[in-house]
Formats: structure tokens, sequence, C-alpha cells
């Protein structure tokens, strides 16, 4: 089967509290709880699948006592998010509340959006812009 443009993509981090990343990946970003799950043996771990219903992407984060690796970002980990105009403030004000820092992306991201840090570190970046790979 080939790969096109519907191919689903699966983003996935470690998180250090799984809790903590799900308030603000859910309720500052607004993200849906699309799956939630507890290791069931060794070796396994917990996990939280983030999304929008019907999008072509999720974010995963994995955690728990049997996580094996640990969280490390550094500021070129970037998400970014093409919102096509101005970061609404409640928006903003909503991330903060659920744990986010704002923090800078450097000289072009922080002229062309806002960026925060996730309760582990890794960065979103709500961007002014629009993009299209057409």
């Amino acid at each position: 089967m080939p790969l096109t443009a519907d191919t689903h993509v699966r983003l996935a981090r470690p998180s250090r509290d799984l809790a903590a990343a799900e308030r603000f990946w859910a309720d500052g970003l607004g993200l849906d709880v699309l799956y939630r799950g507890a290791a069931d043996g060794p070796g396994e771990h917990d996990l939280v699948m983030l999304g929008w219903p019907g999008a072509s992407w999720h974010l995963e984060l994995v955690g728990g006592a049997q996580l094996a690796v640990t969280p490390s970002s550094t500021a070129e980990d970037l998400f970014v998010l093409y919102v096509d105009g101005p970061v609404d403030d409640e928006l903003a004000a909503r991330l903060e509340r659920a744990g986010g820092t704002r923090v800078s992306a450097g000289p072009y991201w922080d002229h062309w959006g806002v960026t925060f840090a996730d309760p582990d570190g890794y960065r979103l970046v709500l961007c002014t812009r629009t993009w299209s790979n057409a």
C-alpha cells in the first residue's frame, strides 16, 4: 500500500508525569483524549493518546514506573501548529494555567508565534502563519 497524504502520523514522547502532560495538551490546548492505558506487564508503560477526532495525526505520551527513557527535550524539539492568525489570549492563558511555560524559541518563532514548554519541557509553537504542502 502506498503512503499518501492521508497516512496517519503518530508522534510519541516520554513523559515524567502523564497527568500533568495530559492537563497541558487536553485542558490547555484542547486536544481530546483518544485513548488511555496502563501498563499490564513487564516492559510495558502507561500511555495517553491525544488529538482531534478525524485528524490524520495523534500525540502519544508514554510514562509510568517502567518508562525506560527520561524525557530530554531540546530547543529544536518543536511541535508547530499553524493557526493562520493571532493567537487567542484566552488560549495562551489556558495553556499557562494547565502547566505550560511561555518560552522563547528564537527570533523567527518569536516573531511568527507564541511558544510554550509543556511540563516535560517539549515545545509547542502556535504559529500565526498558515502552511500548505500544496
